[in-house]
């Protein structure tokens, strides 16, 4: 068969594909954020039998073929459709070595887990959702055996997430960072000590936090036209093409600064979909390109520029306004002192900056564990609470505030969380390389995030997934030095 054929039959299916894919997406998102209840038995049977029409085109004998085809003609092609015929090639080389029915049982397994979990976390009742969970790890593993069955299925569970990134790396990189975490926790905890942070831990009604997420939203240079804020259990961002990011936040009362910087994290994660290059949008390079780059913006977003002295600066005059008289005795100096104020706390999202990475720590020791078989499901909240008693010096109070405070392993996201860390890290490097470019504080003292989002437009978010992880990281910054990231930290908390 000709090429042009081949390359309209691929076109027709990667948009049929894309079709079902942004369906089962917004059906998600619907039912993290509006559907009520009741709604996931039927919900998790529709996006059971999305999925297995996406597994069809993905992996029918004339699919099949055609990729063959295609990939043996990829010298002719230009170097999109080179790489939209490479990433395609990969998720059917993944997905095929699952059987169809136990992959439309497993979409539907995460819709119910989801549920679960939520119940489950609203009524501090592990063991409601511990057999979910049993099921869920299980599965995982046995996917990932089936994938590459000589190698370490969490380190495959690891590469799903970011390519390339291996159990060994992980080892390494978490051993240098709790070397110098720790004590440096104990240190900034107790300059932090005599902090008063009473001043945002009192009551802010919500409709107030609506209007700051607004505004915040703006400031950071969300185009509000292709970008909306909604409200979950625990905030997520789903992108759809970079006309449609949909990012979400949780209001408490009395913490305006859990939303607040919910709203800039998950703000970051947008900026990076709604920046990617309009040729490759509707097509599978249209998005980011790893969990640990998207999680390199929005953590650099949240943390780097969030928790600058130059960024309390830019926002207390409208805060100061908007929520007086809470703020009323306070200068944009003390407000930055609390929203840095480093104190071991029992929840990831909340963790102040330098704690941070041990929270990621706990559940990357833990999850590894259980995918290896040495530590049941049934024993994990023990555990949890014993290794949060060791790195954070924090008793558990509940599950709910310990081992069911995230919808990662719900949605079987097991091998995610490392990514918040080298996320982290990544950013100090970015950082480092953006200041030889231009006065990033100044930037944003004035208000001028433009720039700052101009340069990683032309970095990072207009490339998609046009390259691997590694490669885009290391043509920016060289390779991933944690000391660079940790340096970081000392100088800001010390």
């Amino acid at each position: 068969m000709e090429i042009q054929k081949l390359l309209e039959e691929f076109e027709a299916c990667e948009k049929a594909k894309f079709a079902l894919e942004n369906a089962s997406g917004i059906i998600y998102y619907d039912g993290n954020t509006v559907a009520p209840k009741k709604s996931a038995a039927v919900r998790g049977e529709i996006l059971g039998e999305l999925s297995r029409m996406s597994y069809e085109l993905t992996s029918s004998p004339e699919a099949v073929e055609r990729l063959k085809a295609l990939n043996e003609a990829k010298d002719s092609l230009d170097p999109l459709m080179r790489r939209r015929i490479e990433l395609l090639t990969r998720e059917f080389e993944e997905i095929a070595c699952i059987p169809v029915d136990e992959y439309v049982e497993f979409v539907k397994l995460q819709t119910t887990a989801m549920d679960v979990w939520k119940e489950a976390k609203e009524k501090n009742d592990y063991a409601l959702f511990e057999p979910y969970l049993k099921k869920m790890f299980a599965t995982m593993k046995r996917f990932a055996l089936l994938r590459r069955p000589d190698c370490d299925p969490y380190e495959t569970l690891l590469d799903g997430f970011e390519k390339g990134l291996t159990v060994k790396t992980c080892d390494n990189f978490f051993a240098c960072l709790k070397e110098r975490l720790v004590p440096l926790a104990a240190k900034a905890a107790e300059k932090s000590r005599a902090t008063d942070d009473s001043a945002i831990t009192c009551a802010y009604p919500v409709e107030l936090q609506r209007e700051f997420s607004d505004f915040l939203m703006d400031t950071i240079g969300l185009d509000r036209d292709r970008c909306i804020l909604g409200e979950t259990e625990h905030p997520f961002t789903t992108d759809f093409t970079k006309y449609d990011v949909r990012i979400t936040t949780h209001y408490y009362e009395n913490m305006p600064a859990a939303s607040m910087y919910s709203v800039i994290h998950e703000g970051g994660h947008a900026l990076y979909e709604l920046g990617i290059a309009d040729e490759l949008t509707e097509t599978n390079v249209g998005g980011g390109v790893s969990m640990a780059i998207h999680e390199s913006q929005s953590r650099f977003y949240e943390n780097i520029i969030g928790r600058s002295k130059a960024f309390c600066e830019l926002i207390f005059p409208w805060m100061k306004a908007k929520f007086a008289p809470r703020l009323d005795a306070e200068t944009p100096e003390s407000f930055w002192k609390m929203v840095t104020k480093v104190e071991p706390s029992l929840k990831r999202t909340e963790a102040d900056e330098v704690t941070y990475c041990l929270h990621v720590m706990v559940r990357y020791e833990l999850e590894k564990r259980l995918i290896a078989g040495d530590l049941d499901t049934k024993d994990l909240p023990a555990e949890w609470n014993r290794l949060y008693k060791e790195y954070l010096g924090i008793d558990v109070p509940s599950d709910s505030e310990g081992v069911l405070q995230d919808m990662h392993w719900a949605g079987a996201d097991i091998g995610y969380f490392p990514s918040y860390a080298i996320g982290s890290a990544y950013g100090a490097q970015y950082l480092r390389e953006m200041m030889k470019e231009f006065d990033v504080w100044e930037c944003v003292r004035s208000g001028n995030i433009a720039k700052i989002n101009a340069w990683f437009e032309n970095k990072i978010w207009r490339f998609g997934k046009m390259k691997d992880p590694g490669e885009l990281f290391e043509s920016i910054c060289g390779p991933l030095d944690p000391t660079v990231f940790t340096d970081y930290l000392e100088e800001k908390y010390c």
